[in-house]
């Protein structure tokens, strides 16, 4: 279900808590698509039932309508510490828009957004939230809480990434990968938005940094940001053009037809390397085109979550 045709198409971010509410609502409604049928808006209120636990607080007439186990929630509950990692690199500022609108985002701005909306379901279940970005410094830190006010400034500061373009810089993540899993000392579901852009001989420092990452037990998933259309299938225009290095601002002038097929047969050798080493060290692998909606982060969210529980 593409929940951006269900949403107004004004200036995006202007309020992106209200964005996320109802990028959030527009998931729910096609939930029923999904194996999470019948969970709908009760899910902020329920968390499955695992066998062991004590049936005391047993939804019973949710049962009755889904056919699955869930016990209800209380005021007082935090079962969850979830850390958000955003990369605020220049190549993801690509690809190049005037104006980002839901169905004209970027790398950044699709980010933003997804990150936007788990919070939004994170803040409904009572669940603790902290948030990391870094670009060519390590820009923003704040450690996992759940009061009303901290959601607030992660949405301020959301809102601030999405409206500052970064300018060409070079960004070496590893670097602030291994800072983070530093800082996060207690057991945590990490999340981590990239298009993991990384020169050819810094791979192996990506891949220690990315294991470094499950340090202290956290459960991790990476969703690696690309424009499928232009970053994986290279589908551009044969005519003469000029591909710029938003990172280091290097170019070349080239027919994209005579370097397509070199393109992405390495594209595709990287992707299928990075989805290895994330298997070789549990990590959650999870492709996500920002020319697409936000179904599969939201999905990919609830399963990891119960898991999680």
């Amino acid at each position: 279900m593409d929940v951006r045709s269900e949403l107004s198409k004004s200036q995006l971010f202007q309020n992106l808590e209200l964005l996320a509410k109802q990028i959030v609502e527009g998931f729910i409604s096609g939930i029923h698509k999904s194996p999470f049928h019948g969970f709908s808006a009760e899910f902020a209120e329920h968390k499955i039932y695992n066998p062991g636990e004590s049936t005391k607080h047993i939804d019973w007439k949710l049962f009755a309508k889904t056919d699955r186990l869930y016990t209800k929630r209380y005021e007082d509950e935090t079962n969850l510490r979830c850390h958000m990692i955003l990369d605020n690199s220049a190549s993801m500022y690509y690809p190049e828009v005037s104006k980002l609108t839901l169905q004209n985002l970027n790398k950044i701005g699709f980010g933003v957004l997804a990150i936007a909306a788990l919070m939004q379901i994170l803040k409904q279940q009572r669940d603790a939230v902290g948030l990391s970005i870094y670009s060519d410094t390590y820009d923003f830190y704040s450690t996992e809480k759940s009061s009303e006010r901290h959601f607030q400034m992660l949405y301020s500061k959301l809102n601030q990434v999405a409206s500052v373009v970064k300018k060409s810089s070079t960004t070496r993540t590893y670097t602030f990968l291994h800072q983070i899993a530093e800082k996060i000392h207690r057991r945590s579901l990490i999340f981590l938005f990239s298009d993991m852009f990384q020169t050819e001989t810094e791979e192996a420092q990506l891949f220690e940094a990315l294991r470094h990452l499950k340090y202290n037990k956290h459960e991790v998933v990476l969703f690696h940001l690309l424009d499928e259309k232009l970053e994986r299938a290279f589908d551009f225009e044969n005519t003469p053009k000029r591909f710029v290095d938003v990172e280091t601002g290097e170019h070349i002038d080239l027919y994209a037809d005579n370097i397509k097929d070199a393109y992405q047969q390495k594209v595709t050798q990287y992707q299928n390397e990075l989805k290895l080493r994330c298997a070789q060290y549990k990590i959650k692998y999870v492709g996500a085109d920002v020319g697409s909606d936000f179904s599969q982060v939201l999905n990919t969210f609830m399963i990891e979550r119960q898991k999680f529980a």
